[in-house]
């Protein structure tokens, strides 16, 4: 141990005292030791330092910031370089601010486009994930401080997330959802990492030895100190023996009280405290800031990279008859309210007070484009208007170009509520519908953390998707439009057309006790490009103001070198995709998986030589009956495209592989082997388990205990039903005053344990009487 001569000096209960915070974003100083409190605060995508009363949720006002895009919006610029700078970027206004360690990045795989917290993680890919996730970890510890990548493991869902049990298979836990991790972990080299609230395969991630102890900090060699997400605990002592050293936020000593008891009752080795103790004391020195040499921030600098940042992840979807970019000399109406007023942060936790915010009407007016006016066309929130419509209608007659600001509001995705749908508000397709009826030539601006249907496709001639693109948005997508920044974004998902065609759409979300991913590996692409389903837009798809042409591959089992050439007028860059295809694969296993990635800027007629570098990793898949990693014998086929569905070049070589059977055959698992994972059996899913699946769904005649929820508290008697109609009341009550915000965040208490009332009111209401109110609501 590095600190064994102080831990040595220290008290039990000092020692246990340091294992939670001092406060909601602090951890606790030992004074007489000259040991320091260190500050633990949001990003993902900025800073969030709350200047007054601290609370998880975004209710009180943090101290303005940089506001960069989200994680969503970002991974669809597929450049390591920009991402790096980002991470750089926050993590020099944290530590300006005397932060140590700055939540984030989210990595967590989509695997649904119905979760409400999308925007906050990259993609549906575990290896575009990792190297974007890993790309922002190093460049948020250049600073000197610390990231902390989150949540580790397989949050995937927002209902229910502090006590859903997430019961996954090894292949797919390994294959999709810690893969992410694995190479932020061997790659960024963060100094924490948090856990998520749920349980994975029975156990809280918190508690869970098999992620921690054996992959986190064994097979990955993890070094750093592991976090509990705030209010994450759910007991203690197990939580310290599977490896967690911090619970955030404080308890006022509730749980340092079960630490030191457990230690006196020989429960918990003393070592076990001693090795926690001296990981957070590595955090704590490594990263403390002080006074001497605190970086000064020019916020209108980080503003500028934020607007470059932006540029360079918004997605062209569609543009027909060239109708971008704008000419100056068409007269262009601007039509919805997210023209004037931005969606260009996500909801919850990492909601950052921007240091600026222009809007798109105001930009657009001063951009030389011949803008004729401004219509809000449709109430925010959702509701008829014919009056709004009737001017949108009225202004649109009067130009030759309409460009129609559409999207999610606040209220359809964040965190702690997942989303009900994947369309657009009725009242902004009625609109788009009267407009038609005007004006042919609209090009729609899409604002939103992820995959929309779009049934009005074919009804305009181009959509730009700007995801949420922070505080420069406005101005990048000036940029774009007016052709000053050739559009480079790639979709980092897959858009369906339908919803029911999502692999998982008959299982998500898991309701009240279990959500079992029965889709197995089949996410994403990897399911919608299996079974040759037809798809709205396919992953890794975005246009150019610019074309490209890919030649001359030569490929081996350790890289791939290919020509690209942009054959177009104008510079642009192009982002290059390296695909393997397993032929004739003997176990089951998606068609093609995505292994490597360059971004490459290209002037007219210029030409550069790519070489993308592989690994045995790229050609494996996880065998869990040895338990390791295995290349399968046979032929790989290496594909280049410029989107999964997309394939210009490809080489097929031979590898040796690894003589290790598989269980995962056609004749064993016959659903997942064709990719229709809508008709497995639950016998094909047991065995895919390899055990008995837990039953997905809750007894609301059995008593409630201290790991269910107040909306569980319905199903009880008379106090049980008021208890949970009073929040409601208060959520639809703020729905009515459109203060999603605040609603968002109630619904986040219906879904809180009971277990967390007395930790997160740091005793005011005791654990005693929380007991006696479970009693009383289960008579």
């Amino acid at each position: 141990m590095k600190y064994r001569e102080l831990i040595e000096r220290m008290t039990l209960e000092e020692k246990a005292s340091l294992m939670s915070g001092a406060n909601f974003w602090n951890t606790k100083a030992v004074e007489r030791l000259n040991i320091p409190s260190i500050m633990l605060t949001d990003g993902p995508h900025g800073l969030r330092k709350q200047g007054g009363k601290a609370d998880h949720l975004g209710l009180h006002k943090s101290l303005p910031a940089t506001c960069f895009p989200t994680a969503a919006t970002l991974a669809n610029s597929w450049d390591r370089q920009l991402i790096y700078d980002v991470g750089q970027t926050i993590g020099k206004e944290a530590a300006s601010e005397k932060v140590s360690v700055l939540l984030g990045p989210g990595l967590n795989i989509k695997r649904n486009p119905l979760c409400g917290r999308n925007f906050e993680y990259f993609s549906e890919d575990p290896y575009l994930t990792g190297e974007m996730a890993s790309e922002m970890v190093k460049g948020i510890q250049s600073n000197g401080i610390s990231a902390c990548p989150k949540h580790f493991a397989v949050n995937s869902q927002e209902h229910m997330r502090m006590t859903i049990d997430e019961v996954v298979d090894e292949r797919s836990l390994r294959e999709l959802y810690l893969e992410g991790f694995r190479r932020v972990v061997e790659k960024g080299q963060p100094k924490s990492i948090m856990t998520s609230y749920n349980k994975v395969n029975g156990t809280f991630a918190n508690e869970n030895t098999y992620l921690l102890q054996d992959i986190l900090y064994g097979e990955w060699g993890f070094d750093g100190v592991v976090v509990t997400d705030w209010g994450g605990n759910n007991d203690r002592v197990a939580g310290l023996k599977a490896g967690n050293q911090l619970e955030m936020p404080s308890t006022n000593g509730i749980t340092d009280r079960e630490i030191v008891q457990a230690v006196q009752s020989k429960e918990l080795a003393v070592e076990v405290l001693d090795e926690a103790v001296d990981r957070l004391l590595k955090l704590v020195f490594a990263t403390r800031q002080d006074n001497q040499g605190m970086p000064n921030v020019n916020y209108e600098e980080h503003h500028n990279k934020a607007v470059e940042a932006a540029k360079r992840s918004i997605v062209l979807l569609k543009n027909d008859d060239s109708m971008l970019p704008l000419s100056q000399e068409k007269k262009v109406a601007v039509i919805g309210d997210f023209a004037k007023n931005p969606r260009y942060q996500g909801a919850g936790s990492s909601l950052i007070n921007p240091a600026k915010l222009p809007n798109a009407v105001d930009v657009l007016g001063s951009s030389g484009l011949s803008i004729v006016g401004y219509a809000k066309g449709f109430k925010r929130m959702g509701g008829k208007d014919d009056r709004l419509v009737r001017e949108a209608v009225s202004l649109a007659e009067q130009a030759d170009t309409i460009l129609l600001f559409l999207g999610l509001d606040e209220g359809s995705e964040a965190e702690g509520v997942d989303r009900s749908h994947l369309g657009l508000r009725d009242n902004q397709l009625t609109l788009l519908h009267a407009l038609t009826k005007v004006n042919s030539n609209i090009v729609v601006i899409l604002a939103g953390g992820g995959a929309i249907e779009m049934p009005f496709v074919q009804d305009v001639k181009a959509i730009i998707h700007t995801y949420l693109s922070g505080q420069g948005s406005a101005e990048a997508l000036a940029s774009v439009l007016k052709g000053e920044h050739n559009p480079s974004g790639k979709l980092s998902e897959t858009f369906p057309i339908a919803y029911g065609d999502v692999s998982s759409a008959p299982y998500y979300p898991g309701k009240e006790a279990t959500a079992e991913h029965i889709e197995g590996i089949f996410i994403g692409y990897r399911y919608f490009d299996t079974v040759e389903k037809p798809v709205l837009f396919p992953f890794g798809y975005g246009l150019s103001y610019t074309t490209f042409a890919y030649s001359d591959l030569t490929a081996d089992q350790h890289q791939a070198s290919f020509t690209l050439t942009n054959t177009g007028a104008v510079a642009g860059e192009e982002v290059a995709q390296l695909y393997i295809q397993k032929r004739d694969s003997s176990i089951f296993r998606a068609k093609r998986e995505l292994k490597g990635f360059e971004k490459v800027f290209l002037e007219p007629g210029e030409s550069k030589r790519v070489t993308i570098m592989l690994e045995k990793r790229d050609f494996s898949y996880y065998n869990p009956t040895i338990q390791d990693w295995v290349v399968e014998p046979g032929a790989y086929d290496i594909q280049i495209g410029s989107s999964i569905q997309s394939i210009h070049l490809h080489e097929e070589i031979t590898l040796e592989g690894d003589s290790v059977s598989s269980g995962h055959t056609k004749d064993q698992f016959p659903h997942y082997f064709s990719g229709h994972v809508h008709e497995v059996t639950a016998a094909e899913y047991k065995r895919l388990l390899g055990y008995e699946p837990p039953s997905p769904s809750w007894d609301p005649k059995q008593d409630l205990g201290l790991n269910d929820t107040i909306a569980q508290a319905k199903y009880k008697n008379a106090l049980g039903k008021t208890l949970y109609y009073v929040v409601y009341f208060f959520k639809k009550l703020f729905d009515a005053v459109n203060k999603p915000l605040l609603a968002n965040n109630v619904y986040f208490i219906l879904n809180m344990p009971f277990r967390q009332i007395d930790r997160f009111t740091g005793g005011k209401i005791s654990r005693k009487q929380i007991l006696k109110l479970l009693k009383w609501i289960n008579r």
